[in-house]
């Protein structure tokens, strides 16, 4: 019996990995190109065309997160009440169709607007894709699962900076600027793949009719048994969620972890195109394109590696706080490096780091939150980290502004990095057994 419920069990897990994964993850490609975009866009004519301060262009990539962070929480309960399917779906064409605006606008303060726009319009995916792959698995194949689904991620900038400088390198294509024509080639697929979504998605085990009755029968009783099994806090509303002391511990983690990936990813493309003045190097549009892809490609297998390491041993701080403390190091000192190689290896460090962080991360909160506290309690989280979304290119590109660098404000996301370190490692030492205390207490619907 044993080894047939074995079987069983790999077998649905399997289906669950290439059936859901993918289609999310594509999902999420999609959606972290999108949101990204505009850091493409900016040195390769955005900047100049709407005359674009630093300050300006990192307020206007940082403000996405205002509107983002206003329509979060709600986002995700809605999600949890009327299900993954409909709501990813929706959530996807609409800033498909916001997107698509982007290759028409002319002025900073349309620039503003849309960004905001665009935030409204993706509030609640990345959450909300989080809570729904983890409704499928149970917790001891879940941090399997979010690092298949994280790989997305780097993966958007190995392919998607390569992508984007061909679009910008069809510069005059429909009479359109290369920035605009990259806008709209990104846009669309949001919008097709939104609406596959609404027929492709299953919102729980029960429902999928690519798994067999065996399957579906093995997922949904284990998935009940560890609900069953975890041990109730005595609320019964998601607010509870809201006050529990680790849930804002998390959240300043994670505060840390977006503010270096948001530094990095905006601001990347224009420290690479100041290589030109730094170091007398020149490269063309897909050049730039490509040597800003380099440092996510190993970000990639890092993230697999790392997350394949935290499976087999089971989550600790400490695959969240080392590589927090690596970024704290690595990011300010890629700026002293002495040429564009050096240069791009440390940022690559920084990549590797911060992609080996978030996927280990988000196989945390799932422990202690379920039903309505879980989507409640994960919206938090990723609210206040994408408070950092917002600071991290405004403050960047301010204090780029003022003082004619970027060293001080990579100084800053090391010191931010540095504190999401310190935080994970108190919440794991304030146990005798990590696993214990990292797993904590049920907040349940």
């Amino acid at each position: 019996m044993e080894t047939t419920q074995s079987a069983v069990e790999r077998s649905a897990i399997r289906k669950v990995a290439m059936r859901l994964v993918p289609f999310v993850g594509l999902m999420f490609f999609i959606n972290f190109l999108d949101r990204t975009a505009i850091s493409f866009a900016g040195p390769n004519g955005m900047s100049r065309d709407l005359a674009l301060t630093a300050a300006q262009f990192g307020f206007a990539a940082g403000v996405f997160f205002i509107g983002y962070v206003l329509l979060e929480i709600p986002s995700n309960l809605a999600l949890h009440k009327y299900g993954a399917r409909r709501w990813l779906a929706r959530i996807m064409v609409t800033w498909g169709i916001v997107a698509l605006l982007f290759t028409w606008v002319s002025s900073v303060e349309g620039l503003y607007v849309l960004r905001f726009l665009l935030g409204v319009a993706e509030a609640g995916f990345f959450p909300g894709a989080i809570l729904y792959l983890s409704l499928w698995v149970p917790a001891r194949h879940r941090s399997h699962i979010l690092a298949l689904f994280y790989l997305a991620q780097p993966l958007t900038i190995v392919i998607g900076a390569p992508v984007a400088a061909l679009l910008i390198e069809a510069h005059g294509l429909f009479g359109l600027e290369g920035w605009r024509i990259m806008f709209a080639g990104v846009a669309l697929p949001a919008i097709v793949v939104g609406v596959i979504a609404w027929f492709y998605l299953a919102d729980k085990p029960g429902e999928a009719k690519w798994l067999n009755e065996a399957e579906r029968k093995w997922l949904t009783g284990a998935l009940q048994a560890e609900q069953n099994g975890k041990r109730v806090e005595q609320v019964a509303h998601a607010g509870a969620a809201l006050k529990n002391p680790r849930v804002w511990m998390l959240s300043l983690v994670y505060f840390g972890l977006i503010y270096g990936l948001y530094a990095l990813a905006f601001f990347l493309p224009t420290i690479i195109g100041g290589f030109e003045t730094q170091f007398g190097a020149k490269f063309n549009v897909f050049q730039k394109g490509l040597i800003t892809a380099i440092p996510y490609l190993p970000a990639a297998i890092a993230l697999f590696l790392w997350s394949r390491d935290a499976t087999r041993r089971g989550v600790r701080s400490w695959h969240v706080g080392l590589p927090a403390l690596l970024g704290a190091v690595s990011i300010p000192a890629a700026l002293y490096m002495q040429s564009p190689a050096a240069t791009v290896m440390a940022i690559t460090v920084t990549a590797c780091a911060i992609f080996s962080a978030l996927p280990t991360f988000w196989s945390i909160p799932a422990r202690f939150l379920s039903g309505a506290a879980a989507a409640a309690g994960i919206a938090l989280i990723n609210t206040v980290g994408n408070v950092a979304g917002f600071m991290a290119p405004f403050i960047t590109g301010a204090i780029k502004d003022a003082t004619g660098s970027y060293q001080a404000p990579m100084f800053v996301v090391g010191a931010l990095m540095a504190v999401s370190a310190l935080v994970i490692f108190a919440i794991g030492a304030g146990s005798r057994e990590e696993a214990a205390e990292l797993q904590g207490r049920v907040i349940a619907e």
